[in-house]
């Protein structure tokens, strides 16, 4: 019997024969990458956290880089941050719980305002988001008068607000496209704003920020890999420098490298993006091996089963985003929903001005 009250937050959930066999059909989707003696201590807590959610009327997200007994254990929705955010605010859930990290956590809340949103360790950043703020937009507005500001979606609420319209890496040319300007300030990704450019004829203006665990991957890493794994196919996401880009077979969003993976049929294949990705998506893929280059997100593996657990029991830490930076937030992101679903159902684009003082 599982001895877990739903308020003890320093017990140890345990499970008895019964419970065990009860998961066997969640273990079978992920044996192949999670071992058995792993399993054994990750049940448990998937069990305790699968009736709480339920007790708490809670959705789980997980994003593609979390690591499979979050992702195939107890996640409601999977994929990328925009998706995740778009998924729990179309549920009648009342408690989101974030396994991804902080910024995503405040695009739900944003998305969903009126739920109860919880991130399950606060220290769960990004070296990307955290590598521009509100005041740096400002000085951009000011170096460049009436130039849009886009902003990717890997970013805060706060910048968000700032920012005239936000991109996901599978839209962002689109998005630039759409503005009808010459120039674009495009913010935070250094490498994937030189993607963009790459696709357009719209100069792009560039910040210097980058993702720790993309900008580690390097072009001679990938033909390295060609020469040890002969036929291998190389997939790529835009957050990767140009020289990694040009290695590859495909560049393309997490969502996108799924897709490639299915259309194109390859039976080797190199994921280059954070590890777990592959992991997550090796089962979806049994009969492709997966070549793995093991750059380890350390943020999004701050969240674990133990810390998620907590939030439900404790229902915290919770995320709130103040309520005029969300209406501005919001108005970027819908922004950008709008450029897919053709500029005359959405709101005008109208540069915001920069900030005073």
């Amino acid at each position: 019997m599982n001895r877990l009250t739903p308020h003890d937050s320093s017990a140890v959930p345990t499970l008895d024969a019964t419970q065990r066999k009860a998961l066997e059909p969640i273990y079978a989707r992920m044996q192949h990458v999670v071992p058995e003696v792993e399993w054994a201590v990750h049940a448990p807590y998937v069990a305790a956290i699968n009736r709480l959610k339920r007790e708490r009327n809670a959705v789980i997200l997980a994003h593609n880089y979390q690591t499979p007994e979050v992702f195939y254990g107890i996640a409601d929705y999977t994929g990328d941050s925009l998706g995740l955010a778009q998924h729990a605010a179309h549920t009648d859930a009342d408690v989101i719980v974030q396994c991804g990290v902080h910024f995503m956590a405040e695009t739900s809340k944003v998305l969903s305002p009126g739920k109860t949103v919880l991130i399950p360790d606060t220290e769960a950043g990004c070296s990307l988001a955290d590598s521009i703020t509100p005041a740096d937009i400002a000085l951009l507005r000011k170096r460049y008068p009436g130039v849009p500001v886009v902003t990717y979606v890997n970013t805060s609420a706060a910048v968000k607000a700032a920012s005239d319209i936000c991109c996901t890496s599978a839209n962002a040319v689109e998005v630039v496209e759409s503005l009808g300007t010459d120039r674009v300030i495009f913010l935070p990704d250094q490498y994937l704003g030189r993607w963009v450019a790459s696709k357009t004829d719209v100069q792009v203006i560039l910040w210097q920020g980058a993702c720790e665990v993309h900008e580690r991957f390097t072009g001679p890493q990938l033909r390295e890999y060609r020469q040890r794994h002969p036929g291998i196919h190389i997939i790529a996401h835009p957050e990767c420098p140009p020289d990694v880009l040009d290695e590859a077979d495909y560049v393309g969003s997490t969502t996108g490298m799924v897709r490639h993976i299915e259309e194109a049929g390859a039976s080797r294949v190199v994921m280059v993006t954070e590890c777990s990705m592959s992991d997550n998506v090796a089962v979806q893929f049994p009969s492709v091996e997966f070549i793995r280059p093991c750059n380890l997100c350390p943020h999004m593996k701050r969240i674990t089963l133990p810390k998620v657990l907590h939030a439900l029991q404790t229902l915290s830490p919770a995320v709130e985003v103040d309520p005029e930076v969300a209406a501005g937030a919001r108005l970027a992101v819908e922004r950008m929903l709008a450029v897919g679903r053709g500029q005359e159902n959405g709101p005008a684009l109208m540069p915001r001005q920069a900030a005073v003082g």
